[in-house]
């Protein structure tokens, strides 16, 4: 089991009961998805006058958005500065990788009407077949991701 979670599993529970009493909270009070691609979306809607980010659904919802982002961003701050070793995290991974990996992911997003946190822990949640669909998909695609890069890499390079 460690081989799998060399700093311990703990924390991914909490984190992940946080995140999912979270998004509970949010659809129970207010009725509202709380999907990260969704935020993004909207924010854009500020700075970009392209008819893509400019729907009504995006206008009418980009505040309260904002402040969700902002609460996750707060929320990690706070984690960051009273619980962890305040090591700096790195991946190792050069930029350029950081960078293809993060346009692959976003336009998967784009193209998947949503990401892992909407798909995964929203549209699940609430029992939305497209969103089960979608997680098999993310799933199956990262467990052949991980399989190709172990056999890619060389013998004496960690895993």
């Amino acid at each position: 089991m460690m081989q799998w979670f060399p700093t311990g599993w703990a924390h991914y529970l909490v984190g992940g009961v946080f995140i999912g009493l979270g998004v509970a909270w949010l659809f129970l009070a207010t009725g509202r998805v709380g999907g990260m691609s969704s935020v993004f979306s909207s924010t854009w809607s500020f700075v970009s006058q392209r008819s893509a980010f400019q729907q009504p659904r995006y206008l009418n919802s980009r505040a309260w958005r904002l402040v969700y982002a902002l609460g996750l961003i707060l929320g990690a701050a706070v984690w960051w500065l009273f619980f962890s070793p305040r090591q700096p995290m790195h991946t190792g991974l050069p930029v350029w990788q950081l960078l293809l990996g993060g346009l692959l992911v976003g336009y998967g997003a784009r193209r998947g009407n949503g990401c892992t946190s909407g798909h995964g822990i929203c549209g699940m949640g609430s029992f939305q077949l497209p969103s089960v669909g979608a997680v098999l998909v993310f799933m199956a695609t990262a467990f052949a991701t991980a399989q190709l890069v172990a056999a890619w890499l060389p013998a004496g390079v960690a895993r």
